[in-house]
């Protein structure tokens, strides 16, 4: 299969760029065919600007949108890699998607509402926290963090198979604990 990962974090020595690194080795040693699209190395543009916005609904799209919706097109299976930053993704990612999954490629509206256009058979969302789970979970935060992109987004597109995996305290934990962690993606991608 083919499976297109989204990453977004600015450091190029970050634990998620390990974790990137050991759901690339699963999934090739799994047999896909992967592609990495690095949005802060692709230098990604994360602006939806009133003329991308425009374009979009004349069906006009820029080339660089017109390319990253080619990547999606191309793949079967879709992974996010990202911290949460603020409750939600980096900016780079949110503009992404706003560039990205437009109308009549993602969605479309009718009188019945929106549609979901995408048909993806899976997509994995992986995030890293500087915060507790107990902190998150008494305090109700971790629907905060679900929601709005497997369902708002990947639901809302289509894509309704999607599962998600959150690692918190990497800021603090120690190395053989970020190992475990690691350990775990190796299990985490042989469902996917």
């Amino acid at each position: 299969m083919n499976v297109l990962t989204i990453y977004a974090h600015p450091n190029p020595r970050s634990f998620n760029r390990a974790i990137l690194e050991a759901v690339e080795t699963a999934l090739r040693d799994r047999g896909h065919v992967t592609r990495i699209h690095d949005l802060y190395e692709m230098h990604c543009r994360a602006v939806l600007d009133g003329e991308d916005l425009m374009r979009n609904w004349r069906g006009d799209l820029p080339a660089d949108t017109r390319r990253e919706q080619d990547a999606v097109l191309w793949a079967h299976k879709l992974v996010f890699i990202y911290p949460i930053w603020w409750f939600g993704p980096p900016a780079i990612l949110k503009g992404w998607i706003d560039r990205v999954f437009t109308h009549k490629f993602a969605f479309e509206v009718g009188a019945g509402g929106m549609k979901g256009l995408l048909t993806h058979e899976k997509a994995l969302i992986i995030n890293t926290l500087g915060g507790d789970e107990a902190t998150y979970q008494r305090e109700r935060w971790h629907e905060l963090l679900v929601r709005p992109m497997a369902e708002g987004v990947l639901g809302a597109c289509g894509i309704r198979n999607v599962a998600h995996r959150a690692f918190y305290e990497v800021t603090t934990v120690s190395d053989a604990e970020r190992r475990a962690m690691l350990a775990e993606i190796h299990t985490l991608m042989a469902g996917f």
